[in-house]
């Protein structure tokens, strides 16, 4: 009976380029971690890359060793550009095994090294959402 009603639906998931799968999971697994091992609330909105931006900080300010939280970096960058998709329309990209988000405009936004500059102190992830979704060019 609701067979035929639920063909037609379609998840965001599958709505997406192949680029995407990756950096989706990576988001959602950041997500996860950051709920059950930091207590930290992620909802996928800009206001909470100030939690992640300090967050990150708080990692750099201990003496982290980079080896240590480089999947993490990596999951915080995808869950920034995850942001950025959701608010502009965006769409992930991928050659050579990097990772970019292209919003409609066409200008394309690395969020994952993003996330390790701001790792090494010089970056945002804050910053770089207002910049592509407000669509001012970046430095």
């Amino acid at each position: 009976m609701f067979g035929h009603a639920l063909k037609n639906v379609t998840t965001q998931q599958e709505t997406r380029p192949p680029a995407a799968t990756k950096p989706v999971r990576w988001a959602a697994d950041a997500v996860a971690t950051m709920r059950e091992g930091a207590r930290l609330r992620l909802d996928y909105s800009a206001q909470s890359l100030w939690r992640v931006d300090r967050m990150i900080d708080g990692l750099r300010g201990e003496r982290t060793p980079y080896a240590a939280v480089e999947n993490v970096l990596r999951g915080l960058g995808a869950y920034a550009g995850e942001v950025i998709a959701r608010q502009t329309g965006a769409e992930w990209w991928t050659s050579g095994g990097d990772f970019w988000i292209r919003t409609p405009d066409g200008r394309l936004w690395d969020p994952i090294d993003e996330a390790r500059r701001c790792f090494a102190g010089d970056g945002s992830l804050r910053l770089l959402c207002r910049d592509a979704t407000r669509g001012e060019s970046r430095r």
